[in-house]
């Protein structure tokens, strides 16, 4: 087994290896523009680390690796649209730096070259891959959906929300781990379980995004802190807000999240105000804490060496630690 910062550098290798560079330039080069501008490369090393963990090399899962980022980062550039966000890691968004037809288009593309990278694997393993990945796919746009459908609900449960960041970013975690156990021809039993530690810690990564869009260091979180609560989102921090307050503070974060200025500077300070001191921060942090652990749980039951455990184990501490 390597380390994670080994799987990390392997993956960029290949991704340089393989970046499109071809005519028309306005559609390959916000492709290559979104995928050089970094992020936590979480979704690729899962594959590579999987696929080892299950015996296999981390080469034969390049391929399953790339498919995997190149979807994340189209679902990426789409949502960065509909969010009308400026900035994606501390730079512009693709959108803010070409426009929105030539962001839609560069993502169409992205979403294809995606599929064609699983054309690399042989019979049984590329309709296995394919399956999990056409599942994920429509999953992750379902999640779009419900994220979009809550920005102007006023009934939005937790289970509800939980579900929603299941399918828009957990499934994608759970899938990758998944695609390494498959290309490494595991047992179905070890396919569900890695499936399952990945949707759990996707769960778990989704709130601990959330939270940072509240409570980050703008230096290092690398998007608009404060962004959810610019787009009234209904978040986790939200909705505990919203049921821990007193009648009066429910009417006030209401009435905040039906306001739209021009500079959102105290919006966001009043918001994350009622966000602390409603208890809202510790209870997502308790979520956070929660969904760790049960999937470290799955982790202590999977048939796999103590060493490969320990190496998934720090990986999931480290995400619960970031800044980023």
């Amino acid at each position: 087994m390597h380390t994670i910062s080994d799987y990390q550098g392997y993956f960029l290798d290949y991704l340089t290896k393989k970046t499109i560079s071809k005519e028309p330039k306005n559609l390959y080069e916000p492709i290559s523009y979104i995928l050089s501008l970094g992020g936590k490369r979480l979704r690729p090393t899962l594959v590579l680390m999987a696929s080892e963990i299950f015996g296999a090399s981390h080469k034969e899962a390049l391929d399953a690796a790339l498919a995997v980022e190149v979807f994340h980062n189209f679902s990426l550039i789409h949502d960065d649209i509909m969010d009308d966000a400026p900035l994606r890691r501390g730079k512009e968004t693709v959108h803010e730096k070409w426009d929105i037809n030539t962001g839609i288009l560069s993502g169409d593309a992205m979403l294809i070259n995606a599929y064609q990278l699983f054309e690399n694997y042989d019979g049984d393993t590329f309709k296995e891959l394919a399956k999990l990945f056409t599942k994920t796919a429509i999953e992750v746009c379902e999640g779009q959906q419900y994220d979009i459908d809550f920005e102007t609900r006023e009934d939005v449960t937790i289970p509800e929300y939980i579900k929603m960041i299941e399918y828009k970013t957990a499934v994608l975690v759970g899938a990758a781990m998944k695609m390494g156990a498959i290309i490494a021809d595991a047992s179905q039993k070890s396919k569900e379980a890695i499936y399952d530690f990945g949707r759990l810690l996707g769960l778990a990564f989704q709130l601990q995004d959330d939270y940072l869009d509240a409570f980050g260091d703008p230096e290092t979180f690398g998007k608009q802190v404060g962004g959810d609560i610019i787009e009234n989102k209904k978040t986790f921090l939200y909705l505990k807000a919203v049921e821990f307050a007193s009648k009066e503070e429910q009417k006030q974060i209401n009435g905040l999240f039906s306001l739209d200025p021009e500079d959102p500077t105290e919006k966001i300070e009043t918001v994350t105000y009622f966000f602390e001191t409603t208890g809202a921060k510790e209870a997502t942090r308790a979520e956070i804490e929660m969904y760790t652990q049960e999937a470290f749980s799955v982790l202590d039951a999977l048939n796999i060496s103590e060493d490969k455990k320990n190496l998934l184990r720090l990986f999931g501490e480290n995400l619960m630690n970031r800044s980023v």
